[in-house]
């Protein structure tokens, strides 16, 4: 088993990501942690995840993974301001539609959503659907797979 771990900020993540996600870990052996405000079904004789039950606090989970990451692991949320306070503590963080976000583009999806949010304030927003299908799916599956690949050999190979 792998040293690096996968957390996932699971409140409210897609069910079929998040079996993605465990396929992908089982195969290799890599431990997931997903962490949430309420209790969610994950395959109970897979030994390689955890269920984590935060407090109904807003931010409890986000403060859960925040405090217990380790610079090597991975973390798969959609929440844009999380990611940014994961992206300055220098770890790999990705959201559910296959986005692996960096110090350049953390800084651009703020914004997005700031405006977006202003827009929603004075009643121009909203009505966005958020469906998620077969091929956001896919694009998150590939996207975590390359993300997943590069943790194992980085582990594997001791590189920094």
């Amino acid at each position: 088993m792998f040293q690096f771990k996968i957390w996932v900020d699971a409140d409210s993540f897609p069910s079929k990501a998040r079996q993605c996600i465990l396929s992908h870990a089982k195969s290799r052996s890599v431990p997931v942690r997903f962490v949430a405000n309420h209790e969610l079904k994950i395959d109970a004789g897979c030994d390689i995840a955890e269920m984590v039950v935060c407090s109904r606090e807003r931010g409890a989970a986000d403060d859960y993974i925040c405090d217990h990451v380790s610079a090597n692991d991975i973390v798969v949320t959609r929440d844009i301001p999380f990611a940014a306070r994961l992206v300055e503590k220098k770890i790999s963080v990705l959201n559910d539609r296959g986005v692996v976000f960096t110090p350049d583009s953390i800084a651009d999806r703020l914004r997005e959503r700031e405006f977006s949010l202003n827009l929603a304030e004075i009643g121009l927003g909203g009505g966005k659907e958020n469906y998620y299908g077969e091929k956001e799916l896919r694009k998150f599956s590939s996207a975590f797979e390359r993300e997943l690949e590069t943790h194992i050999m980085n582990e594997t190979y001791h590189i920094k």
